[in-house]
Protein backbone atom coordinates (compact mmCIF):
# COMPACT_ATOMS: atom_id res chain seq x y z
CA UNK A 1 0.00 0.00 0.00
CA UNK A 2 2.72 2.53 1.06
CA UNK A 3 4.99 1.75 -2.33
CA UNK A 4 1.39 2.18 -4.58
CA UNK A 5 0.93 5.80 -2.72
CA UNK A 6 4.70 6.56 -3.72
CA UNK A 7 3.81 5.58 -7.10
CA UNK A 8 0.39 7.46 -7.46
CA UNK A 9 2.22 10.60 -5.60
CA UNK A 10 5.09 10.30 -8.16
CA UNK A 11 2.42 9.99 -11.16
CA UNK A 12 0.36 12.90 -10.06
CA UNK A 13 3.77 15.15 -9.43
CA UNK A 14 4.99 14.33 -12.90
CA UNK A 15 1.59 15.63 -13.94
CA UNK A 16 1.36 18.74 -12.34
CA UNK A 17 5.19 19.32 -13.50
CA UNK A 18 4.16 18.69 -17.14
CA UNK A 19 0.54 21.20 -17.01
CA UNK A 20 2.92 23.96 -15.05
CA UNK A 21 5.75 23.69 -17.98
CA UNK A 22 2.95 23.89 -20.41
CA UNK A 23 1.50 26.93 -18.86
CA UNK A 24 5.04 28.52 -17.93
CA UNK A 25 5.85 28.26 -21.64
CA UNK A 26 2.51 30.14 -23.04
CA UNK A 27 2.60 32.97 -20.48
CA UNK A 28 6.57 33.40 -20.97
CA UNK A 29 5.60 33.66 -25.26
CA UNK A 30 3.28 36.25 -24.42
CA UNK A 31 5.17 38.38 -22.54
CA UNK A 32 8.10 38.23 -24.79
CA UNK A 33 5.65 39.18 -27.28
CA UNK A 34 6.78 42.74 -28.16
CA UNK A 35 3.18 44.79 -27.38
CA UNK A 36 1.53 46.67 -29.72
CA UNK A 37 1.40 49.87 -27.88
CA UNK A 38 5.42 50.04 -27.97
CA UNK A 39 6.10 48.95 -31.12
CA UNK A 40 9.13 49.90 -33.59
CA UNK A 41 10.63 52.86 -31.45
CA UNK A 42 14.12 52.72 -32.39
CA UNK A 43 15.48 50.53 -35.46
CA UNK A 44 17.12 47.05 -35.29
CA UNK A 45 19.94 46.25 -36.90
CA UNK A 46 19.55 43.19 -38.91
CA UNK A 47 22.41 43.07 -41.24
CA UNK A 48 21.44 41.29 -45.29
CA UNK A 49 22.43 38.08 -45.27
CA UNK A 50 25.72 37.42 -47.50
CA UNK A 51 28.23 34.77 -48.42
CA UNK A 52 27.71 30.79 -48.18
CA UNK A 53 26.62 30.64 -43.93
CA UNK A 54 26.05 33.33 -41.44
CA UNK A 55 27.97 32.48 -37.92
CA UNK A 56 26.54 35.36 -35.26
CA UNK A 57 29.60 36.06 -32.25
CA UNK A 58 27.13 36.61 -29.07
CA UNK A 59 28.17 37.15 -25.54
CA UNK A 60 28.74 39.09 -22.63
CA UNK A 61 30.03 42.33 -22.83
CA UNK A 62 34.06 42.88 -22.95
CA UNK A 63 34.79 39.13 -23.77
CA UNK A 64 36.81 39.91 -26.59
CA UNK A 65 33.93 39.66 -29.57
CA UNK A 66 35.28 43.06 -31.38
CA UNK A 67 38.90 41.99 -31.41
CA UNK A 68 38.11 38.43 -32.70
CA UNK A 69 36.45 40.12 -35.53
CA UNK A 70 39.02 41.75 -36.33
CA UNK A 71 41.35 39.30 -36.18
CA UNK A 72 39.44 36.76 -38.08
CA UNK A 73 38.08 39.38 -40.96
CA UNK A 74 39.21 42.56 -42.64
CA UNK A 75 36.86 44.50 -40.79
CA UNK A 76 37.84 46.47 -38.22
CA UNK A 77 35.42 46.42 -35.09
CA UNK A 78 36.29 49.12 -32.74
CA UNK A 79 37.24 47.28 -29.16
CA UNK A 80 38.55 48.71 -26.18
CA UNK A 81 38.86 47.64 -22.70
CA UNK A 82 35.44 49.29 -20.93
CA UNK A 83 32.23 47.52 -21.70
CA UNK A 84 29.43 48.17 -24.46
CA UNK A 85 32.19 49.44 -26.73
CA UNK A 86 30.25 48.13 -29.62
CA UNK A 87 26.40 49.48 -30.25
CA UNK A 88 25.29 48.08 -33.14
CA UNK A 89 25.79 44.84 -35.45
CA UNK A 90 28.95 45.22 -37.23
CA UNK A 91 29.23 42.32 -40.33
CA UNK A 92 32.63 40.91 -41.46
CA UNK A 93 33.57 37.84 -44.17
CA UNK A 94 35.99 35.03 -43.32
CA UNK A 95 37.35 33.23 -46.12
CA UNK A 96 38.14 29.98 -45.70
CA UNK A 97 38.35 26.67 -47.72
CA UNK A 98 36.80 28.73 -50.93
CA UNK A 99 33.97 29.68 -49.11
CA UNK A 100 32.53 32.80 -47.82
CA UNK A 101 31.42 32.73 -43.99
CA UNK A 102 29.89 36.09 -42.70
CA UNK A 103 30.64 36.70 -39.18
CA UNK A 104 28.13 39.13 -37.22
CA UNK A 105 29.73 41.12 -34.32
CA UNK A 106 26.73 41.49 -32.15
CA UNK A 107 26.76 44.30 -29.07
CA UNK A 108 27.33 42.52 -25.92
CA UNK A 109 23.90 40.88 -24.14
CA UNK A 110 23.58 41.30 -20.54
CA UNK A 111 21.09 39.25 -18.18
CA UNK A 112 17.21 39.72 -18.75
CA UNK A 113 18.14 40.45 -22.58
CA UNK A 114 15.59 38.24 -23.75
CA UNK A 115 12.76 40.77 -22.13
CA UNK A 116 14.29 43.63 -24.15
CA UNK A 117 17.07 44.76 -21.71
CA UNK A 118 19.72 46.40 -23.50
CA UNK A 119 18.85 45.81 -26.92
CA UNK A 120 18.63 42.11 -26.41
CA UNK A 121 15.83 41.46 -28.30
CA UNK A 122 17.16 42.93 -31.59
CA UNK A 123 20.47 41.06 -30.20
CA UNK A 124 18.48 36.89 -30.24
CA UNK A 125 16.38 37.97 -33.23
CA UNK A 126 19.46 38.07 -35.60
CA UNK A 127 20.91 35.00 -33.74
CA UNK A 128 17.89 33.72 -34.83
CA UNK A 129 18.79 33.55 -38.54
CA UNK A 130 22.18 32.51 -37.92
CA UNK A 131 23.53 28.95 -39.08
CA UNK A 132 26.07 28.68 -36.34
CA UNK A 133 26.11 30.47 -32.69
CA UNK A 134 29.63 31.06 -31.98
CA UNK A 135 29.26 31.72 -27.57
CA UNK A 136 31.90 33.64 -26.39
CA UNK A 137 32.81 33.27 -23.12
CA UNK A 138 35.50 35.06 -20.67
CA UNK A 139 37.89 31.85 -19.19
CA UNK A 140 38.55 33.84 -15.99
CA UNK A 141 34.64 33.82 -15.28
CA UNK A 142 34.17 30.09 -15.18
CA UNK A 143 31.09 28.20 -15.93
CA UNK A 144 28.61 31.64 -14.91
CA UNK A 145 28.29 33.47 -18.33
CA UNK A 146 27.69 30.34 -20.09
CA UNK A 147 24.60 28.92 -17.94
CA UNK A 148 23.31 32.98 -18.08
CA UNK A 149 23.45 32.69 -22.10
CA UNK A 150 21.49 29.54 -22.69
CA UNK A 151 19.03 30.50 -20.11
CA UNK A 152 18.37 33.72 -22.16
CA UNK A 153 18.23 31.95 -25.69
CA UNK A 154 16.56 28.87 -24.02
CA UNK A 155 13.80 31.09 -23.27
CA UNK A 156 13.22 32.84 -26.98
CA UNK A 157 12.98 29.25 -28.44
CA UNK A 158 16.95 29.08 -29.76
CA UNK A 159 18.01 25.46 -28.79
CA UNK A 160 21.58 24.79 -28.85
CA UNK A 161 23.38 21.66 -29.72
CA UNK A 162 20.15 19.65 -29.65
CA UNK A 163 18.04 18.02 -32.68
CA UNK A 164 14.19 18.72 -33.61
CA UNK A 165 12.24 16.14 -31.37
CA UNK A 166 10.75 13.46 -33.64
CA UNK A 167 7.45 14.02 -32.95
CA UNK A 168 4.60 14.04 -35.45
CA UNK A 169 1.87 16.48 -34.40
CA UNK A 170 -0.63 17.44 -37.01
CA UNK A 171 -4.43 19.28 -35.65
CA UNK A 172 -7.21 18.34 -37.28
CA UNK A 173 -10.98 19.62 -37.25
CA UNK A 174 -12.20 16.78 -35.40
CA UNK A 175 -12.19 13.63 -34.50
CA UNK A 176 -10.94 14.16 -31.16
CA UNK A 177 -6.73 13.33 -30.24
CA UNK A 178 -5.43 10.70 -31.81
CA UNK A 179 -2.22 9.32 -29.50
CA UNK A 180 0.20 6.50 -30.70
CA UNK A 181 3.69 5.80 -29.89
CA UNK A 182 6.39 3.84 -32.03
CA UNK A 183 8.67 3.75 -28.90
CA UNK A 184 8.16 2.91 -25.47
CA UNK A 185 7.58 6.07 -23.02
CA UNK A 186 9.33 7.15 -20.10
CA UNK A 187 8.59 10.84 -19.86
CA UNK A 188 5.48 11.12 -21.36
CA UNK A 189 2.38 9.50 -21.03
CA UNK A 190 -1.07 9.95 -23.34
CA UNK A 191 -3.08 11.60 -20.36
CA UNK A 192 -0.20 14.21 -20.16
CA UNK A 193 0.09 14.92 -23.86
CA UNK A 194 -3.51 15.19 -24.01
CA UNK A 195 -3.90 18.06 -20.95
CA UNK A 196 -1.06 19.76 -22.60
CA UNK A 197 -2.67 19.86 -25.89
CA UNK A 198 -6.10 21.07 -23.57
CA UNK A 199 -3.69 23.62 -22.25
CA UNK A 200 -2.88 25.12 -25.70
CA UNK A 201 -6.85 24.80 -26.76
CA UNK A 202 -6.26 21.86 -28.84
CA UNK A 203 -8.63 19.29 -28.61
CA UNK A 204 -8.69 17.45 -31.94
CA UNK A 205 -4.91 16.56 -33.40
CA UNK A 206 -3.04 13.43 -34.61
CA UNK A 207 0.43 12.92 -32.08
CA UNK A 208 2.63 10.11 -32.95
CA UNK A 209 6.20 9.74 -31.17
CA UNK A 210 8.91 8.40 -32.64
CA UNK A 211 11.03 8.87 -29.78
CA UNK A 212 11.25 8.77 -25.91
CA UNK A 213 10.38 12.93 -25.43
CA UNK A 214 9.83 14.83 -22.64
CA UNK A 215 6.96 17.70 -22.15
CA UNK A 216 9.37 20.33 -22.82
CA UNK A 217 10.34 18.97 -26.15
CA UNK A 218 6.52 17.88 -26.60
CA UNK A 219 5.76 21.58 -25.79
CA UNK A 220 8.26 22.51 -28.66
CA UNK A 221 6.55 21.13 -31.21
CA UNK A 222 2.78 22.18 -30.44
CA UNK A 223 4.39 25.69 -30.19
CA UNK A 224 6.68 25.11 -33.41
CA UNK A 225 8.41 28.56 -33.72
CA UNK A 226 11.59 26.87 -32.24
CA UNK A 227 15.07 27.42 -33.85
CA UNK A 228 17.70 24.18 -33.69
CA UNK A 229 21.33 25.36 -33.76
CA UNK A 230 24.95 24.24 -33.47
CA UNK A 231 26.66 26.58 -31.14
CA UNK A 232 30.56 26.43 -30.53
CA UNK A 233 31.50 27.47 -26.65
CA UNK A 234 34.16 29.67 -27.01
CA UNK A 235 36.72 30.45 -24.39
CA UNK A 236 39.04 33.36 -24.51
CA UNK A 237 41.32 34.88 -22.39
CA UNK A 238 43.35 31.63 -21.48
CA UNK A 239 46.40 33.66 -21.32
CA UNK A 240 45.31 34.50 -17.78
CA UNK A 241 44.48 30.77 -15.83
CA UNK A 242 46.10 27.90 -15.42
CA UNK A 243 46.86 25.23 -17.73
CA UNK A 244 45.00 22.64 -15.43
CA UNK A 245 41.98 24.81 -16.27
CA UNK A 246 42.45 25.26 -19.43
CA UNK A 247 42.63 21.52 -20.47
CA UNK A 248 39.21 21.15 -18.03
CA UNK A 249 37.39 23.68 -20.61
CA UNK A 250 38.74 22.33 -23.79
CA UNK A 251 37.71 18.83 -22.72
CA UNK A 252 34.04 19.86 -22.63
CA UNK A 253 31.58 19.26 -25.20
CA UNK A 254 31.43 21.45 -28.47
CA UNK A 255 34.47 23.93 -26.60
CA UNK A 256 37.06 25.83 -27.77
CA UNK A 257 39.66 27.54 -25.81
CA UNK A 258 41.38 30.96 -27.62
CA UNK A 259 43.46 33.47 -26.53
CA UNK A 260 42.65 36.51 -29.06
CA UNK A 261 44.99 38.46 -27.46
CA UNK A 262 48.04 36.10 -27.82
CA UNK A 263 46.41 34.66 -31.19
CA UNK A 264 46.37 30.99 -29.58
CA UNK A 265 44.40 28.71 -31.42
CA UNK A 266 42.46 30.37 -33.67
CA UNK A 267 43.55 27.76 -36.46
CA UNK A 268 41.82 24.68 -34.50
CA UNK A 269 38.45 27.38 -34.02
CA UNK A 270 38.16 27.95 -37.75
CA UNK A 271 38.95 24.22 -38.31
CA UNK A 272 35.35 23.34 -35.88
CA UNK A 273 33.67 26.25 -36.81
CA UNK A 274 33.88 24.90 -40.59
CA UNK A 275 33.01 21.32 -39.40
CA UNK A 276 29.83 22.85 -37.37
CA UNK A 277 28.58 24.71 -40.66
CA UNK A 278 28.58 21.21 -42.73
CA UNK A 279 29.48 23.23 -45.80
CA UNK A 280 31.10 21.49 -48.94
CA UNK A 281 33.34 22.71 -51.79
CA UNK A 282 32.81 21.43 -55.43
CA UNK A 283 34.98 22.17 -57.99
CA UNK A 284 33.62 22.51 -61.72
CA UNK A 285 35.75 21.67 -65.13
CA UNK A 286 34.52 21.74 -68.55
CA UNK A 287 35.30 19.11 -71.65
CA UNK A 288 38.83 18.90 -72.52
CA UNK A 289 39.91 21.36 -69.90
CA UNK A 290 41.67 21.29 -66.44
CA UNK A 291 39.21 21.60 -63.53
CA UNK A 292 38.88 25.34 -62.05
CA UNK A 293 39.93 25.04 -58.38
CA UNK A 294 39.70 29.41 -58.08
CA UNK A 295 35.93 29.52 -58.23
CA UNK A 296 34.13 26.41 -55.57
CA UNK A 297 30.57 25.79 -55.41
CA UNK A 298 29.80 25.48 -51.85
CA UNK A 299 26.89 23.88 -50.43
CA UNK A 300 25.56 22.07 -47.47
CA UNK A 301 26.68 18.63 -46.88
CA UNK A 302 24.67 15.78 -48.12
CA UNK A 303 23.65 17.98 -51.41
CA UNK A 304 23.42 15.56 -54.79
CA UNK A 305 24.45 16.62 -58.29
CA UNK A 306 20.82 18.34 -58.93
CA UNK A 307 21.63 20.43 -56.14
CA UNK A 308 25.32 21.69 -58.03
CA UNK A 309 22.83 21.81 -61.44
CA UNK A 310 20.44 24.41 -59.68
CA UNK A 311 23.39 26.47 -58.08
CA UNK A 312 25.35 26.75 -61.36
CA UNK A 313 21.85 27.38 -63.54
CA UNK A 314 17.80 26.65 -62.60
CA UNK A 315 17.13 25.46 -66.07
CA UNK A 316 20.36 23.20 -66.75
CA UNK A 317 18.38 20.14 -64.24
CA UNK A 318 15.96 19.40 -66.99
CA UNK A 319 18.84 19.39 -69.93
CA UNK A 320 21.22 17.15 -68.01
CA UNK A 321 21.98 13.77 -69.22
CA UNK A 322 25.08 12.58 -67.13
CA UNK A 323 27.66 13.73 -64.84
CA UNK A 324 31.18 13.02 -64.30
CA UNK A 325 32.79 12.92 -60.92
CA UNK A 326 35.80 12.77 -59.24
CA UNK A 327 36.50 12.52 -56.00
CA UNK A 328 36.23 10.60 -52.54
CA UNK A 329 32.12 10.06 -53.48
CA UNK A 330 33.36 7.69 -56.44
CA UNK A 331 34.77 4.09 -56.61
CA UNK A 332 36.34 4.93 -59.17
CA UNK A 333 37.55 8.57 -60.60
CA UNK A 334 36.17 9.67 -63.34
CA UNK A 335 32.68 7.98 -62.75
CA UNK A 336 29.84 8.50 -64.34
CA UNK A 337 27.08 9.57 -62.50
CA UNK A 338 23.11 10.56 -62.28
CA UNK A 339 21.34 13.35 -60.58
CA UNK A 340 20.90 11.41 -57.17
CA UNK A 341 24.62 10.87 -56.56
CA UNK A 342 26.08 12.75 -53.42
CA UNK A 343 28.60 14.58 -53.90
CA UNK A 344 31.40 15.02 -50.98
CA UNK A 345 34.48 17.77 -50.28
CA UNK A 346 36.60 18.93 -53.21
CA UNK A 347 34.70 16.39 -55.83
CA UNK A 348 35.15 17.94 -59.22
CA UNK A 349 32.15 17.85 -61.61
CA UNK A 350 31.93 17.76 -65.20
CA UNK A 351 28.20 18.10 -66.62
CA UNK A 352 26.99 16.75 -70.04
CA UNK A 353 24.25 17.78 -71.19
CA UNK A 354 21.50 16.39 -73.70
Amino acid sequence: VFLLRKVLIASTTEYHLGLLKAKLAKYRAQLLEPSKSSAAKGEGFDVMKSGDARVALIGFPSVGKSTFLSLMTSTASEAASYEFTTLTCIPGVIEYKGANIQLLDLPGIIEGAAQGKGRGRQVIAVARTADVVIMMLDATKGEVQRALLEKELESVGIRLNKSKPNIYFKPKKGGGISFNSTVTLTQCSEKLVQLILHEYKIFNAEVLFREDCSPDEFIDVIVGNRVYMPCLYVYNKIDQISMEEVDRLARRPHSVVISCGMKLNLDYLLEKLWEYLALTCIYTKKRGQRPDFTDAIILRKGASVEHVCHRIHRSLASQFKYALVWGTSTKYSPQRVGLTHMMEHEDVIQIVKK
